[in-house]
């Protein structure tokens, strides 16, 4: 265990001090691969349903017109939708043209409710 450790610090050093670009890009994709097996792994398989949204916001469906709730059911019809429009909009704060800045907010809050579980 000791020499496995002497090792990797040697080659961690050698890295540092003598950058391979070729080798520097292999390395990243063997990293990316390992943290997606384990990810794969420990993947506990716990998701959000994404209706459980647009259920959520369907007792304040009276102040949204009919072209945001048709947006809103777009937005909700999958995770990764989900996910793009709480980064797009929610997480950077940007205004959308499809939902009034009140409407956006409901969204907003009812999507952070559930943010953990995306």
């Amino acid at each position: 265990m000791k020499k496995l450790l002497i090792l990797i610090v040697a080659a961690a050093l050698y890295f540092h001090y003598y950058p391979n670009e070729k080798l520097n890009h292999w390395l990243f994709e063997q990293k990316q691969v390992v943290l997606s097996y384990f990810s794969e792994a420990t993947d506990t398989k716990i998701r959000l349903k994404s209706d459980k949204i647009y259920q959520d916001l369907s007792r304040d469906f009276s102040h949204f017109s009919n072209q945001e709730i048709a947006y809103v059911a777009e937005i909700t019809s999958s995770r990764e939708q989900v996910k793009k429009f709480n980064e797009q909009y929610c997480r950077s704060k940007k205004q959308t043209p499809k939902l009034q800045r009140d409407n956006l907010a409901k969204v907003c809050r009812a999507i952070s409710k559930y943010s953990n579980l995306l």
